[in-house]
């Protein structure tokens, strides 16, 4: 548990994308098996634990220390293991340190009324940051920025093997991994997968840049919209059917109607999307309904009918198709998606002679869910990664609008100190005046200077505090306004101003505009209207 536990902390401390490469490859070729394997599953989500929930961990400091003294403490430091860990009180003669096969496997057979008495015995005997790993381990949010990606990659690192085979290989794998290990050390072949339906390493593509559209030719490529929705990949193979994401998560339990009109032999790529129920795509927000989601109702199913828009197809009957080029994968795509069901169709293909053409759709999709194009060079075989040349993506310019900021909660992780988390809305009239409403919350966007300029902000203009959020003055005279950016919009009912907004970021901070000079509500319904509502009926 020990070596886990600075594992994580070390990982939690390091920004740098290569330095957790080396991390994790390092405590991969020093920590044994089982050890190591269950670090590997616990960094990528292989690991659940029924009987133990982030509530009983509450329970368990809120008995052990003074519950006014917890929850002061909590507020300000943000995040519950952290709080929980430093905390804790320590017990005379509390020694038995666990390693991490005694927390996972008791914590795998434990029941809910057994798991807190287990976990209160194991943090009398770590010290804080064993305490932190543990309880980061029983809630499962880790929040060290490693993806599953990451550790896979880190795993090619360490066999110096293509992270392609790893990602093939995996889903028919199981914690501790042992074989894979043996293999990545050169003591054993590589493992048969035992994975039926497995996913395939999805291609991708690179953002295209002014340089790129002076040396390409147009007719070299093939354009197509790129939707917002959820990138899939869809397998059917030996009577399996799988739904992967584009990062290999398995799916399929969330999608059970688009699984049963998998009627077919191989594999497609394509993007999931939710039928607005008169022959068109609805809001990224329908979709998003359905993510997430352990069993999903009947009900939800059929307000949100999910269904694949197919881009490529990967496997065909028992041919795999992927070392062919796009224009014969996509001639064998078309007669694939013909015979496949009401559940699947086609991404159209757009037809011009010129970029300048297809710069003027891009700018202003036909479509209100279309987030852009791809361009795709029809000699391209479908290669795993993201290789620079064959498919780039055109994203329209994203939309701006200059809003007031009303809260900041306290972020996570390494950002737990600060307020990092942003809500942010725009003037509307009121029945007392003018008002400000909320539009959306948004959280990355800005430098590490500007947070800890933000967050001064936020501490000298709080109003008030619910918990780890501060309410901030917010007032025509004085108030913060960033500049928003974001891909879309569409009305909720679920918001006070009627409004969501898809994929907002802060694009940079107005420090020299008065608050009171900020967008006006009437502002986004004009862009509703105009850019949403009227593309969505065409």
């Amino acid at each position: 548990m020990e070596r886990f536990a600075a594992l994580l902390d070390r990982l939690s401390l390091t920004p740098q994308r290569n330095a957790k490469l080396t991390l994790l490859a390092e405590h991969f070729a020093t920590v044994p098996d089982p050890e190591r394997g269950l670090a590997l599953a616990a960094i990528t989500g292989g690991l659940d634990f029924k009987g133990a929930k982030a509530g009983a961990i509450r329970q368990l400091a809120s008995a052990r220390v003074d519950p006014v003294l917890f929850e002061l403490s909590y507020d300000y430091v943000g995040d519950l293991a952290e709080t929980t860990a430093l905390i804790w009180p320590a017990r005379h003669g509390a020694n038995h340190r666990p390693d991490l096969s005694e927390v996972i496997e008791g914590l795998q057979t434990a029941t809910r009324a057994e798991a807190p008495a287990l976990i209160e015995f194991w943090l009398d005997a770590l010290d804080p940051t064993g305490r932190w790993a543990l309880l980061k381990l029983v809630t499962g949010g880790l929040r060290i920025g490693v993806s599953a990606r990451l550790a896979k990659t880190a795993l090619a690192k360490f066999g110096d093997v293509n992270v392609t085979e790893i990602e093939e290989l995996w889903h028919g794998l199981e914690p501790p991994y042992e074989d894979l290990f043996a293999w990545l050390e050169g003591r054993a072949d590589k493992p048969v997968s035992a994975a039926k339906a497995p996913f395939r390493p999805v291609m991708l593509a690179n953002p295209i840049e002014d340089s790129d559209l002076k040396k390409l030719d147009p007719a070299d490529y093939a354009a197509e919209w790129k939707w917002d929705g959820i990138r899939i990949q869809a397998v059917s193979e030996g009577g399996v059917r799988r739904l992967y994401t584009r990062t290999g998560d398995d799916i399929s339990h969330t999608f059970p109607d688009v699984l049963a009109a998998l009627e077919f032999e191989g594999a497609i790529d394509g993007e999931l999307l939710v039928s607005d129920g008169v022959g068109g795509v609805a809001p990224f927000a329908d979709l998003q309904q359905r993510l997430n989601r352990k069993t999903v109702s009947k009900k939800l199913m059929e307000k949100h009918p999910a269904f694949i828009r197919a881009y490529d197809l990967l496997v065909h009957g028992e041919t795999d198709v992927r070392r062919q080029p796009l224009k014969q994968r996509r001639e064998r795509l078309e007669r694939f998606v013909a015979e496949a069901g009401e559940r699947i169709d086609l991404s159209e293909l757009v037809t011009v002679e010129s970029f300048a053409q297809l710069e003027a759709l891009r700018a202003d999709p036909p479509h209100a869910h279309a987030e852009g194009l791809m361009l795709k060079r029809w000699d391209s075989a479908y290669t795993p990664g993201r290789p620079k040349g064959p498919w780039f993506k055109w994203k329209r310019d994203p939309f701006l609008v200059d809003a007031v900021l009303m809260y900041a909660q306290r972020g996570h992780g390494k950002r737990s100190s600060f307020y990092s988390d942003y809500t942010f809305g725009v003037w509307r009239e009121g029945e007392a005046g003018t008002e400000l409403v909320p539009v959306g919350k948004a959280y990355f966007g800005f430098t590490d200077a500007e947070l800890k300029q933000i967050d001064k902000f936020v501490r000298e203009h709080t109003v008030e505090r619910f918990g780890p959020v501060r309410s901030v003055r917010a007032q025509p005279d004085l108030g913060l306004v960033l500049e928003i950016a974001f891909e879309g919009l569409q009305r909720s009912p679920r918001h006070k101003s009627g409004l969501a907004m898809r994929f907002p970021r802060v694009h940079r901070i107005r420090w020299d505009k008065p608050a009171g000079e900020a967008d006006r509500i009437e502002a986004l319904e004009t862009l509703l209207a105009e850019r949403f509502d009227a593309r969505a009926k065409r």
